[in-house]
This record gives structure tokens, sequence and C-alpha cells, in this order.
């Protein structure tokens, strides 16, 4: 790799730093009770609602439906997630200054299988929350699950709930593909 290069995969790996500051996640709900909407957000470490109240009016929600409480401090992933992305940095950083084309091919391997390994939790995650409900709950409908979609909208009885990538999505895919389009321009020199 020449130095071009070895700096624009620096700037890869870099701008991860980005994905610690703002949500990686978001899953919005519009209901009749809620007008204006609620919603939580998906960070590299925390669960939080998008406005003050949000994430325990839909912890009050899911309390009437047999859904767990969503309690950050209760995933595991979350106290993972930081070290995967300190660890994507450094040895983004490591291979620029290496330089050696090869190991971007592994890392952005890397990256991708940790990519899909956090979509597929995510998705167990939601089916295990929407699936496994308290059967003396107050609201009970026989057959009804409320497993929030994965990517996309779905209507859960009266809530209407979306599930996006946000910001730190979009970082963690740029950073993705400038590394990709380092490891081609440096297979072409």
């Amino acid at each position: 790799m020449d130095t071009k290069e070895k700096i624009w995969m620096a700037i890869a790996a870099l701008m991860l730093i980005g994905v610690y500051f703002v949500p990686i996640w978001s899953i919005s709900m519009d209901a009749p009770q809620y007008p204006e909407g609620i919603g939580m957000n998906i960070t590299v470490d925390n669960i939080q609602g998008k406005q003050k109240n949000d994430l325990k009016n839909i912890n009050g929600l899911n309390h009437y439906i047999g859904m767990k409480e969503i309690n950050p401090n209760s995933i595991p992933e979350l106290k993972v997630m930081p070290y995967i992305f300190g660890f994507l940095i450094i040895s983004g950083l490591v291979i620029a200054g290496v330089g050696n084309e090869k190991w971007i091919l592994f890392w952005l391997g890397i990256f991708v299988l940790l990519a899909i390994a956090g979509l597929v939790d995510f998705y167990i995650w939601g089916y295990d929350y929407g699936h496994n409900l308290d059967s003396s709950a107050p609201i009970v409908v026989p057959g009804m699950t409320y497993q929030p979609p994965l990517i996309g909208s779905k209507q859960l009885l009266n809530i209407n709930a979306t599930s996006l990538p946000h910001i730190g999505f979009y970082i963690s895919l740029l950073s993705m593909g400038i590394a990709s389009t380092v490891w081609w321009k440096s297979k072409k020199d």
C-alpha cells in the first residue's frame, strides 16, 4: 500500500470512533395513546429512550402484553460491543501502519462477520422479547406475538413499530466501504 492508501485505511478505522457517540439502531412506535410517538435508540453500550420517558413508557406497554422489561444492564452484548469496536479501530490502525493489503481483506471479513452476528443476535433478542410472554399479563391475545421487525415496519395490535439503522450503522458501512476501496486500489497497483 502506498502512503495515500495507508492514510485512507487509518481514516476508515478512526471514523469508527464516531459509533461511540451516536445511535447504531433506532426503534420507533406510533400508537393512538402516544400520538407524538415513542422510541428507543440502541448505542454501542446502551438502550435509551428517544425522549426522556420513552423507555419507561415502552416498558409500561410491554408489561401489559407480558413482555420482559428492557433493561440495558441485563443485556451482555452492550458490555461487549465497545470492545469489539475498539478492536476494529486498533486493528485497522495497525493494518494501516503495516501497509499490507491482504490484512485489509481479513479486517473486512471480521467486520462483516461481526455485523452479521450482531444482526442475528438482534433478531434473536427481538424474538425472545416478542414470543416469550408472561401468560398472566393483563392483555393476552391467544396466538399473538409482539416481535418488532428487524428492519422496516410492523403493526403490533394498535402500535406500528419501525426498526431502522441509525447514524452509527452508516458510519460503520462507510468505514467498510473506504477500507474496501483501499483494498481494491492497492490490488490494482
